[in-house]
């Protein structure tokens, strides 16, 4: 009886309705939007970085991984060493720096370089072709063959430094493409190549001799990765070593800003949601005040009548939160289309993450705001004067 009631006094005017549950979609679909921002980037980052398989990462003391040119030497005995530690698993060392490629015409085209060990690498998935397999071989990204205009299998020269005054390259050497891989914590347009390590500190010459910029260390299972870290850490001074949780901590740093904009955006929607909600249910109450008082008169409880427009705010709410949660998940794609070109932002990074939990939560949100805004025309309707209601209603 009380859903037959509900469901008539919404389609009784239909166009209204329709406007008012538009527009809670709307709210609904930045609410998810938002909630989705808040855990999105974190979990986004927490994924790429697990995925990479490795819990420490082994700096120059002081730095970020390749936030700047820093390294350390002695790069063959401090692998060793961690390879020693019956704590460790794995180890792969890198050696960034710059690329140049020799193309037909003009100037040569810049990269990015990772000289890795290919049998402990994190740093790209092959998409395409081999891994790298002798030391005069390169992976590259496809924004380095689209640069370049080389294929796969193609023979090239390649050149740690170039001196554009003089046209002389440092350090090069002919390679063979024979991958195309996409590099996880390079941004996604990023002309970035893999090289064997041993390779990329020949082509650096002098200066980058045994040198690396950072070693990805891998834990043996049931392990204490803090303890771990810590112990690492104190046995070289020239070294920070760096957990995933501290990372974490450090994106959550750069990207609060986001966090607090997501937070503020969702509460505007949420309350833009119970304002459209208690706007309509308030007047479809006030046009119906003679019938309300009529099924008063005639013996129709209280409770009845309050859960009847209670009903019709969670009916506006929950229809709108369904709405809503396909539309935010088309807006949220195409907002991360174009959050993902910001430069320097790794190619597998996403600002927006559907996670279930976020849905649910979302959909809580918005079902409590429908009870929440039938409070005030569901207590006015329970509580009209019948009489003075009905009086006034014939009068009228």
């Amino acid at each position: 009886m009380i859903l037959r009631l509900a469901f008539a006094t919404l389609t009784r005017r239909r166009a209204r309705t329709a406007l008012t549950t538009a527009g809670v979609a709307v709210a609904a679909a930045m609410l998810l939007d938002m909630v989705m921002l808040g855990s999105g980037m974190r979990e986004s980052f927490r994924g790429f970085i697990e995925q990479q398989g490795f819990q420490l990462r082994v700096t120059p003391r002081g730095t970020m991984p390749f936030d700047s040119e820093a390294t350390v030497g002695g790069g063959t005995a401090l692998v060793a060493a961690l390879r020693a530690d019956p704590d460790v698993a794995a180890v792969g060392p890198i050696l960034g720096g710059k690329l140049f490629t020799v193309v037909d015409s003009g100037a040569p085209v810049a990269g990015f370089l990772l000289g890795i060990d290919p049998a402990a690498q994190g740093d790209y998935v092959l998409e395409a072709g081999r891994d790298l397999a002798s030391p005069d071989e390169l992976v590259v990204s496809a924004a380095w063959l689209a640069a370049t205009g080389r294929r796969l299998g193609d023979m090239v020269r390649v050149a740690a430094g170039y001196d554009a005054q003089l046209r002389r390259f440092e350090g090069a050497r002919a390679v063979r493409v024979v991958g195309r891989g996409r590099f996880q914590m390079l941004a996604g347009g990023e002309r970035a190549a893999a090289i064997p390590l041993a390779t990329a500190q020949a082509m650096g010459g002098v200066a980058r001799r045994d040198r690396l910029s950072v070693i990805l260390v891998a834990t043996r299972p049931g392990a204490d990765v803090e303890r771990v870290r810590q112990r690492l850490e104190a046995q070289d001074p020239r070294l920070s070593v760096l957990s995933t949780e501290a990372a974490l901590r450090f994106v959550d740093e750069r990207l609060g800003y986001f966090r607090q904009l997501a937070f503020i955006l969702a509460s505007v929607s949420l309350a833009v949601g119970f304002l459209l909600v208690t706007t309509l249910v308030t007047v479809s109450v006030n046009e119906r005040l003679g019938e309300i008082a009529v099924m008063r008169a005639i013996g129709i409880a209280r409770g009845r009548i309050v859960a009847q427009v209670m009903l019709e705010g969670v009916a506006l709410s929950v229809v709108g939160a369904v709405a809503g949660l396909g539309l935010g998940l088309v807006t949220a794609r195409w907002l991360n289309g174009i959050l993902a070109t910001f430069p320097g932002l790794p190619s597998a990074f996403d600002f927006f993450r559907f996670e279930p939990v976020a849905a649910f939560r979302s959909l809580g949100l918005l079902v409590v705001c429908g009870i929440a805004a039938g409070l005030w025309p569901a207590w006015r309707a329970a509580t009209l004067p019948i009489a003075r209601t009905l009086r006034e209603e014939a009068v009228a």
